[in-house]
């Protein structure tokens, strides 16, 4: 192996832990490749660019001072969209795109919601997706409400970059501290500020002291913090980087770890400099030396193009086994006929031990230019495997056309061996194209997904009937622009007998119905077919059309826009056989977001015994779709399926309930390679919603103490209580999430030997009437979040850990009457703290860990606080008891 393809696949291994798709990299301290990309909606505004550049060369000095020196942003591209009109200083992108950038600026969805946020749900220094911008952020005046908006971005970019968390609650603004005094949700305690109620009747407001609930001791709930305009405090960003003296992250000498926010929820109350220091970023760079400021970025405009696509199909003798040839072309004509967008230039290459061009780059406008191409689909399987050769002619096929290779894209489907695959890598970087690789079969190279990870492609791995129409559906636009984006809502496989009938449903909902085609494939005779549309009209066999090349395949476009409701089809066989139904369908206004789902593992390379994470993020727009049934299907290269039904509860491996994304564990390893993600996302009967509530966005300041007088900020509009959620309509999705590739781990077995139960991330404890104390959690699992874990250890102490804490020196609860219940479900368990002595006042902190039988235990949970409080009885109230009692959950977590 030369110098440069060991620096190749070095900066592959690297790129591989970084965002999913940024190619933004570290280079003697200044951060290159960052990219910003305009969504097309967004009407082009000549102000826009010129603020994009003022916040980030602002952002770039103060995350050079917050780094302590370290960083800065050396180089930008802004990616504005094909909408907007040509200029000279526009270039044409390389492998930037918006589905790949690191920050977007769009529309919300909503006409309230300009704060600004970042998509983050993975665990604690895990880097987030993206930051969104709205152009009414970036062209309005928020000084006083978010600060100077360079200060802004360093406050997201450490939410993307290093995974670090926000240190303020708004769900909880206030706690009780170990001290017993009420605290503001902050970090550090430095920070000071009033605490205030601001209310309004008509057109007469008043501001006054809060007062504390006579019942529950707590602040009454419109009780709000107002900080002082001027501070001494320099911590912390995560907090509130607007204030001026604010210039570092929380340190472990100024981090408050009793809050109850996220970062101490997710990082065990270490200091987002604990885990900024951590990064692979910080490891590898040292503070410069010698000078007082980093040089100004510098700025490279781009604007999107058309799309460019090369079909790059193997062929070779080995294609010809297991149907794989035919299979290969039936999802290659869905792609091409269903799948691409219209106006995209598409060709065809072939190759098996040389690569023919079949076409060159024809602009998709009609289902005739689709038949030009799929009528030079590979109708027989002959030769060796030659991937460099079919790449090359890939290549030509694009040049040769007229188009730049810079920018394109190469799909790349082989099942074969190649030992010189490595030859052209450094010809595939000098390229600039991007390249998805299907890898068809357990023998199809290794090295094809270090051709994907280097160009920014995504990786597919095809085993089972349908794996491979999946691969192909999962290579979409790239562009942003989701009304051209075809989305799948069924793609299932049945093994059928003869003469018998199989019956499906599948909905279509409000948000599509443009360019639904309804696709049937057979493995040995096309069976009886029976659509039945909502309004009870019937298409049978002979309205579908067979494909010209006997590839096994039938197809119905539905003319127009699909019915919105339940479809119903039949199939019935003469045949023992394999079929497949297969629906896509596109959004059905440019102006509606469609419901979608997209899904990724938490990385694409893995050595057993690590733990992996599935993802799946189920949206309309920007807002989060909540209540669906999600699930996963994971194959592995033998064939052997795991189902996993994903949860969105805020426990196990998901960060935040109720926020759409829906997660779980993957262990179920069956040995070495590749294993494919497929994810099924259902909602029937009413039972989803969608939820209009942003769960993580930059604090908006509701005002300032200046002088000692308190001045407000005009109110941040809010989504009115009864409208935080709306009901969304039965609806289906299918999508891929790619491939990931595994080693070390064995063949098959249980892992409860390898794995714990998974942490518990939401206890919470109350005192009851009779001094009882109440926990509530969710049950982990045998092995992290699946089975059932074998018992639980439950410790409660009178003082509020810190980073020092130690678990096992805390009292034991009685637990022996305590059985956990099966991974997901809800936990009550109720006790009676005997070696405490009860009375007004009296803090308990409560923590809990599960054990499996194979004796391996989880870690410690977060730390919930009990306070017992007996209410004022000085003023006349009506109180059905003399004592009422209330609970504080506190999430913070002890350290071992």
């Amino acid at each position: 192996m030369g110098p440069g393809l060991k620096v190749l696949l070095f900066l592959t291994l690297h790129l591989l832990q970084a965002v999913k798709g940024s190619m933004v990299h570290l280079n003697n301290n200044g951060y290159e490749g960052v990219v910003i990309a305009i969504n097309p909606s967004v009407p082009e505004d000549e102000r826009l660019i010129p603020s994009i550049k003022e916040m980030v060369t602002q952002a770039s000095t103060y995350l050079f001072e917050a780094s302590q020196r370290r960083v800065y942003f050396r180089n930008i591209s802004i990616l504005v969209p094909m909408t907007w009109k040509s200029k000279s200083e526009y270039l044409v992108p390389k492998r930037e795109s918006y589905h790949k950038a690191d920050v977007i600026v769009a529309d919300p969805h909503l006409k309230y919601g300009n704060d600004p946020y970042t998509l983050q749900y993975g665990q604690c220094g895990d880097r987030g997706q993206y930051i969104h911008f709205t152009p009414s952020f970036l062209l309005t005046d928020n000084l006083r409400t978010y600060g100077p908006r360079g200060r802004v971005f360093v406050h997201e970019w450490a939410h993307l970059r290093w995974g670090v968390f926000d240190e303020y609650n708004m769900d909880r603004p206030f706690y009780v501290s170990g001290k017993k005094t009420m605290e503001a949700t902050r970090c550090s305690t430095d920070i000071i500020g009033t605490k205030v109620v601001h209310e309004c009747q008509k057109n007469s407001c008043v501001t006054r002291a809060c007062r504390r609930d006579r019942r529950t001791g707590l602040y009454e709930p419109k009780c709000i913090f107002i900080p002082d305009k001027f501070q001494t405090s320099r911590t912390s960003i995560m907090f509130m980087q607007n204030l001026n003296s604010v210039v570092e992250f929380c340190t472990e000498k100024t981090h408050n770890t009793e809050a109850p926010n996220l970062q101490n929820k997710m990082c065990d109350h270490r200091s987002t400099w604990d885990i900024i220091k951590a990064s692979a970023d910080f490891q590898k760079t040292s503070p410069m030396t010698g000078t007082e400021a980093p040089p100004p970025p510098t700025f490279s405009l781009l604007r999107s193009r058309q799309r460019v696509v090369c079909l790059v199909l193997d062929k070779s003798g080995s294609m010809s086994s297991e149907d794989r040839l035919i299979r290969m072309n039936q999802a290659a004509q869905l792609y091409l006929t269903q799948i691409i967008e219209k106006k995209s230039m598409v060709g065809l290459v072939t190759f098996d031990s040389v690569a023919q061009i079949q076409n060159l780059l024809i602009k998709i406008t009609n289902s005739s230019d689709c038949e030009k191409i799929t009528a030079s689909l590979p109708q027989r399987a002959f030769g060796g495997t030659s991937i460099c050769t079919g790449l090359e002619a890939g290549f030509q096929t694009i040049t040769t056309s007229g188009q730049s290779t810079s920018g394109s894209e190469i799909v790349l489907l082989t099942d074969g061996e190649d030992k010189n695959i490595s030859l052209c890598f450094e010809a595939v970087k000098r390229s600039g194209a991007i390249i998805h690789t299907i890898a068809l079969g357990p023998s199809a190279a290794r090295e094809l997904e270090t051709l994907s990870d280097m160009t920014g492609g995504r990786r597919f791995y095809a085993g089972s009937s349908t794996s491979l129409i999946d691969a192909f559906s999962g290579i979409l636009s790239t562009g942003g622009s989701i009304s051209q984006q075809a989305l799948q809502l069924e793609s299932k496989a049945f093994t059928i007998g003869a003469g018998t009938w199989i019956y499906g449903t599948v909905p279509v909902d409000s948000t599509v119905g443009n360019d639904t085609f309804f696709v049937i494939t057979w493995t040995v005779q096309k069976p009886g077919i029976i659509l039945q549309d909502p309004k009870r009209k019937k298409y049978t066999t002979s309205d579908f059309q067979d494909d010209k090349l006997n590839i096994r395949s039938a197809r119905l476009e539905i003319p127009g826009s699909a019915e919105t409701g339940t479809w119903s089809y039949s199939l019935k066989s003469n045949k023992s056989q394999l079929l497949t139904v297969t629906v896509t369908t596109r959004a059905r206004s440019p102006t509606t977001p469609p419901l979608m789902a997209l899904a990724h593992m938490s990385q694409s390379t893995a050595r057993y015994p690590s733990r992996m994470i599935v993802y799946a993020r189920v949206s309309k727009g920007f807002l989060p779709v909540l209540g669906a049934n999600v699930t996963a299907i994971i194959e592995a290269e033998d064939g052997h399926q795991v189902t996993l039904e994903l949860w969105d509860d805020g426990a196990g491996a998901d960060t935040v309930k109720n926020d759409g994304i829906y997660t779980r564990y993957f262990t179920d390893y069956r040995g070495d390679g590749r294993y494919s993600l497929k994810v099924r996302v259902q909602a029937r009967k009413n039972k989803a919603r969608l939820s209009l509530r942003q769960k993580s966005k930059s604090l908006y300041i509701p005002g300032y103490v200046e002088n000692g007088k308190i001045i407000l900020n005009p109110p941040r509009p809010e989504v009115p209580e009864e409208a935080t959620e709306a009901p969304v309509e039965d609806f289906s999705r299918v999508t891929s999430g790619g491939s990931f590739t595994v080693t070390g781990a064995p063949p098959d077995g249980d892992h409860a030997h390898v794995f714990p139960p998974c942490k518990v991330t939401d206890l919470e404890a109350e005192f009851t009437g009779d001094d009882h104390i109440q926990l509530t959690w969710t049950a982990p699992g045998k092995v992290l979040d699946k089975g059932r874990a074998y018992r639980y250890i439950i410790r409660m102490s009178q003082h509020p850990p810190d980073r020092q804490g130690n678990f096992n020196y805390a009292t034991l609860v009685n637990t022996s009457g305590l059985i956990p219940k099966e991974a997901g479900s809800n936990e009550i368990f109720k006790f009676k703290p005997e070696t405490f002595k009860i009375e007004n006042g009296t803090q308990l902190y409560i923590a809990i860990q599960a054990k499996n039988e194979a004796g391996l235990t989880s870690k410690i949970s977060n730390i919930a606080q009990a306070v017992k409080f007996i209410p004022d009885l000085s003023t006349q109230m009506a109180v059905p008891n003399l004592t009422v009692f209330v609970f504080v959950a506190i999430l913070f977590i002890f350290l071992n």
